[in-house]
């Protein structure tokens, strides 16, 4: 079965099967493939199957649609092509062999690997909760033998300076910090608007980077694109909460 593979600067997020029905793409959050980013169009563009090809139509996008860096409107799309929508790309790989498991069609359009605990994603509702259930199980051993003497001596912490929380600070400590009023999220958000997840930060190598979620957040009252690397003393605002976040010796 052919599948897309969604990119953020060269990161694999996702790889999406193609059925037999239009695979939508674009930042309502119905879409098969949903990009949560202020440069993607709600219904941005779809592919589907006509004949014994592939297609990709432009569904009149603010951006447009790039395929190989040229714009296009609708167009039959080979193997190793490159969609480019907003700063995320598709590749279209038709040569990929998928299990038993994975064949049936459209019933299985929206499946996908459980991204890794380090990875920042656009994710669906199944693999928030995946995602989550995951990170609760990792921390514990994230924080147990992985950590490096230097990570062990610098703690990063979050500051609530406005907005409704369950807690006014929470330390940092594992590889994944989900931000939302999911009950499994790290940094509970209060509110009935509150968004299930928020926002991420991932603890990488070289730092701490906020991503997206279900909202866009802002570093020091810039929205971000995508994971952008956090500074100490840079203010993260998520809604109507701002936190400050510190990183300490």
């Amino acid at each position: 079965m052919p599948r897309l593979l969604l990119k953020f600067e060269s990161q694999l997020l996702r790889e999406i099967p193609i059925g037999t029905r239009p695979l939508t793409i674009g930042r309502a959050p119905d879409s098969d493939v949903h990009i949560d980013n202020l440069a993607v169009s709600d219904n941005h563009a779809r592919v589907f199957a006509e004949g014994d090809r592939l297609v990709i139509e432009d569904l009149l996008s603010l951006n447009g649609t790039y395929v190989n860096d040229a714009r296009v409107e609708r167009v039959a799309l080979r193997d190793g092509d490159t969609i480019r929508i907003g700063k995320h790309e598709l590749q279209l790989d038709t040569a990929h062999e998928t299990s038993a498991g994975e064949a049936g069609g459209s019933a299985n359009l929206r499946k996908a690997p459980a991204p890794k605990i380090n990875e920042t994603a656009v994710l669906d509702t199944q693999q928030q909760r995946e995602l989550m259930r995951q990170t609760a199980a990792a921390g514990v051993a994230a924080s147990a033998g992985r950590s490096s003497r230097a990570d062990q001596l610098r703690q990063a912490t979050l500051r609530v300076l406005r907005g409704r929380t369950d807690r006014p600070e929470y330390l940092l400590a594992g590889k994944l910090t989900v931000i939302g009023n999911s009950k499994l999220a790290s940094i509970r958000l209060l509110g009935w608007f509150a968004p299930p997840v928020a926002a991420q930060i991932n603890h990488r190598d070289d730092g701490y980077y906020l991503g997206l979620g279900d909202r866009i957040p802002k570093i020091n009252g810039q929205l971000i694109q995508g994971p952008t690397r956090l500074q100490d003393g840079d203010v993260i605002q998520v809604g109507r909460v701002r936190l400050l976040f510190s990183v300490q010796d």
